[in-house]
């Protein structure tokens, strides 16, 4: 039986599920994107405030890591994972701002590559939340850095056909710089998933 020399730390397993959650929540407001008359200002407002909340767990979490002399796994890793979390949230509150401030509003819908990119996006979140309480023990969690690695192939390819598509002359110049702007990030939010279950790799194989 392996024995663990480090006393475990529920506070730093809360904020990383505190800090997914709210991803999971920031992905479905963002998704709202891809429907028929959406309220992008309201969109826009709510991401932010969930960015702000997530800035507050990120906040919290190194504070305990500073004051804490002993901590469930090594510090660097949890300063990256926590990191890294809030990466994904910057990203996102990054693209549902963008199309609000650039007035796409206008847009009869955004494009079928971009939707596919949120639902993406969605699933990341999804699983990120769902890998973060097993943390603590550290079992059944190759199948959650598997999948997220799945989805960013998955979004990397939307991500290409999306640009094919902005630069087949669909839009106007503008439009196509605008919106260039926003896929980027999406892709962006979509690689800082993987980042995270890279993080989340490595602490496994450290500790195992």
């Amino acid at each position: 039986m392996r024995i663990s020399l480090r006393p475990t730390e529920d506070a730093f397993f809360g904020f990383f599920s505190q800090a997914a959650q709210n991803l999971v929540a920031a992905a479905d407001v963002l998704a709202e994107l891809g429907q028929p008359n959406a309220n992008h200002q309201s969109i826009s407002e709510r991401l932010v405030d969930l960015e702000h909340s997530s800035d507050e767990i990120t906040h919290e979490l190194i504070r305990k890591l500073n004051s804490s002399f002993i901590t469930p796994f090594d510090r660097e890793d949890i300063y990256r994972l926590g990191g890294g979390l809030d990466d994904v949230m910057d990203h996102i509150e990054a693209a549902g701002t963008l199309v609000y401030l650039y007035g796409l509003t206008s847009l009869p819908a955004i494009p079928r590559e971009a939707n596919e990119m949120l639902e993406t996006i969605q699933a990341c979140a999804r699983s990120t939340a769902e890998a973060m309480p097993r943390l603590k023990d550290r079992k059944g969690l190759e199948e959650f850095w598997i999948e997220v690695n799945r989805l960013e192939n998955q979004g990397d390819r939307a991500y290409r056909m999306l640009l094919v598509r902005l630069y087949s002359g669909e839009y106007d110049a503008l439009t196509v710089l605008k919106l260039k702007e926003v896929v980027d990030e999406l892709e962006r939010a979509i690689d800082a998933f993987e980042a995270v279950a890279n993080t989340v790799e490595t602490i496994v194989v450290k500790e195992s």
